[in-house]
């Protein structure tokens, strides 16, 4: 028995394979090569290969999914959200539309759940009144001790336009940090080749960031911060190796500056974005917590 769907506006110009795995089946990339093969999918009436781009108002047609559901993949179990906390997430937000919304992340959150965290800002936003037509869609992340703005685009057009001005450096995003000791006054750019592993396999990167200071002393520094290029932990790392690590940061920090001092979270915060669409530019920004605040006036 055939089964028929078309094709929304929120997949148009994505691969068949990945439009296939996330509304029909999340089964192995090898099956739906044998469908294909098999000549048991067929869009628009034609074979197509799985790398097929499809397009708005495509017709897709394929036999019933019970042919192949012991091949199915176990869906992913999502975090579910209580009524208290999806109120209290309501007042994080900065900018609602009909494309994205502009949100204040708090601290102490990933962006989607991990390995050693299950609770996740994703899961939150999608039982929420600014996605009850949609879901949210991830176009940059946050680490989870950091906060500040994020974007989350509410539908597959807009989450690939951001996608793509991160990716040319159209979106320019502004970072608070508090360090340790006193950063040198003259320098005014991190440049770095940063190293990472990515499955056993050793990748540099190089990392650029603009900084400036906004008040120091002999125990710490307020800086801004703004990255050019967006690597991870970049801010993080870029601070760690001129010796003026972040306060809070477990992971790029000295043993002895660990003891000095031990907020709950990182002091990072990010405070500013601002890109430009059709011709209309955004700018917004979100203001650091109670802990910030209370650090910076206690400390300068």
């Amino acid at each position: 028995m055939f089964k028929k769907f078309i094709v929304n506006k929120d997949y148009h110009n994505s691969r068949f394979d990945r439009w296939f795995k996330q509304n029909i089946s999340n089964v192995p990339q090898s099956l739906i090569e044998k469908l294909v093969r098999k000549r048991k999918v067929k869009i628009n009436k034609k074979k197509v290969k799985t790398s097929y781009r499809v397009q708005v108002n495509d017709i897709v047609e394929f036999h019933s999914t019970e042919d192949f559901k012991s091949h199915k993949q176990s869906e992913k179990i999502k975090y579910k959200p209580s009524e208290k906390e999806k109120g209290e997430y309501g007042k994080f937000i900065i900018e609602n539309n009909d494309n994205f919304i502009v949100i204040n992340k708090p601290f102490g959150i990933p962006v989607q759940a991990g390995t050693k965290s299950f609770k996740n800002i994703i899961d939150i936003l999608r039982d929420t009144k600014f996605f009850e037509q949609t879901k949210p869609f991830i176009v940059h992340r946050l680490d989870k001790e950091t906060s500040g703005i994020m974007i989350v685009a509410k539908n597959r057009e807009y989450a690939q336009l951001f996608t793509s001005l991160f990716r040319i450096r159209k979106i320019h995003k502004t970072y608070l940090a508090i360090a340790h000791g006193k950063v040198k006054k003259d320098l005014k750019l991190l440049r770095d080749d940063l190293t990472s592993y990515q499955k056993n396999r050793k990748v540099i990167q190089k990392a650029i960031s603009y900084i400036k200071i906004l008040k120091s002393n002999d125990e710490y520094s307020f800086l801004e911060l703004k990255p050019v290029t967006g690597r991870k932990h970049q801010l993080r790392k870029q601070l760690y190796n001129i010796g003026n690590p972040i306060v809070g940061d477990d992971k790029y920090s000295a043993p002895s500056i660990k003891k000095k001092f031990k907020p709950k979270n990182i002091m990072l915060h990010a405070y500013k974005i601002k890109f430009m669409i059709n011709n209309t530019k955004y700018n917004f920004k979100a203001k650091y917590g109670v802990e910030f605040e209370q650090f910076i006036k206690k400390k300068f």
